[in-house]
């Protein structure tokens, strides 16, 4: 079904032919007409399906002509994420006479202050920044007629809701209300109830399962080993463009000066670097002048990087979902990918919960080569080898008589 046949107006399609896309996603085809007729929608989808576009496109297309506003309101809980669908809106909106405006933290006040003075049609915004330009008398969300709550968990994590909701309870209750979110937990479930009508909910595709084009492959080491087993792989795999995860903005720099000195072209990405580094460091990496980005979870979620290759996990993620929104990177728009776990002893229950999570197993490989050091890990390699966290549950013998129970007195 092309665009054309879902009922958005002329100057709207025009800027989705500009953009470059001829035929809607999964997702698309079916929230774009229910945010049309007005219906609250609750959404779900794998990231890298157009989720941006399933409401942006319906909101132009209502909104029409410029009036007091801001009358949409878009709530994302980082600023690369609202300056990126900022970005999409504009792009989207270059046939129309509508207003796009952002505004989040980590900036000045000053250029955010006149685009809203100066009267704006949608704003994007993070909750913590909006509430700030809201107590200064800048904006006022009394005309607001459609509310996007996006990656509503992330905010959720981040401790927003209180201020989403302070946020809320400043619109119009006669309003149209979406919230995007990649996992519904309870707190979610309970802001649904209070701020969406009878919401349609659209999922596309297993909220757990990650995509399809994606080969997953978990490298046990050592722990001592990690950074030359990174930089191993780094050197014999055809990596074109890759995203390395850390747990830690300490350890992501400490891998990155790494991966510098060995003269691999390397941007990082994570919360203490400033707003103009993040942006250089995400354009540099688009346009190929580096072709390793080191990030935190940060990055993990809703930034539009495209062919990425290769996703490795230098640390595993504590939490399942953060594997996921991880590899999540790769693998995009039915290109093939890469995720890659560099695992140690410690990272077992991790693992296992990810492995749960996702509902598959992901297979444990050995880079061959390498002078690995011994790892209990390599037990549950071997035919009929239990994973290494039931063994240590058990206080079991495993090994060279290593013993992974408790503690012995």
């Amino acid at each position: 079904m092309p665009f054309a046949k879902l009922g958005l107006s002329r100057p709207v399609l025009e800027g989705v032919r500009a953009a470059g896309y001829t035929e809607p996603t999964p997702i698309q085809m079916r929230a774009i007409p229910l945010v049309l007729a007005g219906r609250d929608v609750i959404g779900s989808a794998q990231t890298g399906t157009g989720k941006t576009a399933a409401f942006a496109l319906p909101i132009l297309t209502r909104l029409d002509h410029p009036a007091p506003g801001p009358r949409a309101l878009i709530l994302e809980p980082t600023r690369e994420l609202a300056a990126q669908v900022e970005t999409a809106f504009r792009d989207y909106a270059r046939f129309t006479p509508l207003r796009v405006a952002v505004a989040y933290g980590g900036v000045g006040y000053g250029p955010q202050t006149d685009a809203l003075r100066q009267g704006v049609d949608v704003l994007v915004a993070t909750p913590g920044r909006l509430l700030d330009h809201l107590g200064r008398g800048n904006v006022r969300l009394d005309k607001v007629q459609y509310l996007v709550l996006d990656e509503a968990d992330r905010m959720l994590d981040m401790g927003f809701l209180p201020d989403v909701k302070r946020i809320i309870q400043k619109c119009p209750r006669d309003r149209h209300t979406s919230l995007f979110s990649a996992t519904i937990p309870p707190e979610i479930e309970t802001l649904i109830q209070w701020a969406l009508r009878s919401p349609e909910t659209v999922e596309v595709g297993a909220r757990r399962m990650p995509a399809e084009t994606v080969r997953h492959a978990l490298y046990p080491v050592n722990s001592g080993q990690k950074t030359d087993l990174l930089l191993e792989l780094l050197k014999r795999l055809e990596i074109e463009s890759v995203i390395v995860f850390c747990r830690t903005k300490h350890g992501a720099d400490r891998v990155a000066h790494t991966l510098k000195r060995r003269d691999h072209a390397v941007a990082v990405l994570h919360s203490n670097r400033t707003q103009r580094e993040r942006e250089q460091a995400l354009q540099g990496f688009r346009e190929g002048r580096y072709d390793v980005l080191v990030a935190t979870d940060i990055a993990s979620r809703g930034l539009d990087i495209e062919d990425v290759s290769h996703v490795i996990n230098y640390d595993v993620p504590q939490h399942p979902e953060d594997y996921v929104h991880r590899i999540g990177r790769t693998g995009r728009a039915q290109a093939r990918g890469d995720a890659l776990t560099l695992m140690t002893a410690e990272d077992a229950p991790h693992v296992a919960a990810i492995e749960r999570f996702i509902g598959q197993k992901i297979e444990r490989t050995k880079l061959e080569g390498f002078p690995y050091l011994y790892t209990a890990l390599f037990e549950e390699m071997k035919p009929g080898g239990a994973p290494l966290h039931q063994r240590r549950a058990r206080g079991a013998r495993v090994g060279r008589g290593y013993y992974y129970g408790p503690a012995r007195r």
